[in-house]
């Protein structure tokens, strides 16, 4: 190969296993969930792919990968073993009823369910004051928090009995570095993900005696928001570029999506901007979604169903990075104000003390 010419992406190595595994995917119909299902069935495991219904039918751009790959495995010759091995369920994950429906779907094709992977998430862009403003906005924040943590519970909660009647179970949470990092203009988005991991690592220690195993991928934040769809509510003229200097999420978002256009004009990018809620899914072309979530897809795919699989999984090195930079500045801050800290550990003779009284102290201690 000259050195004019490309340089291929290489092509991830994965694992191998013992026996073939089925997979569970809350939103195969996402980049992520095309580009795993893709390597999961030429790895010879076994997929049972959650589709949104509504998002499926009425948006053909978000539909049309995923309908697209769904032919080339229908068609293909090469690729008669895939369909054996893959079997499409409508999935509402926020809709506790077709949470089951769909569980008992994928036992009955395939006799089990090993790896659980939740991948459904929308992000709502605005700050809490943004979110405050009117009824419509208001009503954002209790849609994320169907989408983003009611939505796995529900499907955790219907796949939980399948794992403890076999002893063994693997659960998937795909987050974002947002688990752990505050977001200027994503409050709400982060407050989901916070809640979700939450309740994750509690669970963790509740279905561990039941040989269930539980993993929380965090990528870097684009990988999540620029794959699934953004809804904007209407900026206030105070946290506007020209009045408030935070690097907020909307003017980085908006900036990013006009330059995927590849336009001079504002185009996608502009609607983060409307005054009305608004909500797009950004248009990334079909080997920027790959290249994208490659990284996230080889992490997935190489813990899934592993043995001793790690508890928490942060992807790429500049994902790493900012979070030990969070950890370190957490830490400082402790030392900082040890002494503060300290200061409240008065002991019980020296409250009693005729010297020093519970007032002195500032204490409500009678």
């Amino acid at each position: 190969m000259s050195s004019s010419e490309p340089k291929l992406p290489r092509e991830p190595k994965f694992p191998t296993h013992n026996a073939p595994r089925v997979w569970f995917l809350t939103c195969a119909n996402s980049p992520i969930g095309i580009s795993l299902t893709r390597h999961l069935l030429s790895h010879g495991d076994y997929v049972c792919a959650g589709v949104l219904p509504l998002e499926f039918a009425r948006n053909a751009d978000r539909s049309a990968a995923f309908k697209s790959f769904l032919e080339e495995v229908g068609t293909s010759t090469d690729k008669e073993q895939w369909r054996a091995r893959l079997r499409v369920v409508a999935l509402d994950a926020r809709n506790m009823g077709q949470c089951q429906s769909a569980v008992a779907e994928a036992v009955a094709g395939f006799g089990r369910v090993d790896v659980l992977f939740c991948c459904h998430s929308e992000a709502v862009v605005g700050t809490v004051e943004e979110l405050s403003q009117s009824p419509r906005a208001l009503t954002l924040v209790g849609e994320q928090f169907e989408t983003n943590f009611f939505a796995p519970v529900n499907i955790i909660k219907a796949t939980l009995p399948v794992f403890r009647e076999k002893k063994n179970g693997h659960i998937v949470l795909l987050t974002a570095t947002t688990g752990h990092l505050g977001t200027p203009g994503l409050s709400m988005y982060c407050a989901s993900q916070w809640a979700i991991e939450g309740y994750c690592d509690s669970l963790a220690y509740e279905i561990a005696p039941f040989n269930i195993k539980m993993t929380i991928v965090q990528p870097n934040m684009e990988v999540n928001v620029l794959t699934h769809k953004i809804t904007s509510a209407p900026p206030m003229q105070c946290y506007a570029e020209e009045n408030n200097p935070a690097p907020l999420s909307r003017n980085i978002l908006s900036s990013l999506l006009d330059r995927l256009e590849g336009t001079a004009e504002p185009t996608t990018g502009d609607q983060l901007h409307s005054n009305e809620v608004t909500s797009l899914y950004p248009p990334l072309s079909q080997a920027l979604k790959e290249r994208l979530v490659a990284e996230t897809v080889h992490a997935v795919a190489a813990i899934g169903g592993h043995d001793n699989p790690p508890a928490r999984h942060i992807v790429g090195h500049e994902a790493v990075a900012s979070v030990k930079e969070k950890l370190k500045t957490v830490s400082e801050e402790l030392e900082d104000f040890v002494e503060c800290s300290c200061a409240a550990d008065v002991e019980r003779s020296v409250v009693q003390s005729p010297v020093l009284h519970s007032r002195d102290l500032g204490m409500g201690v009678s």
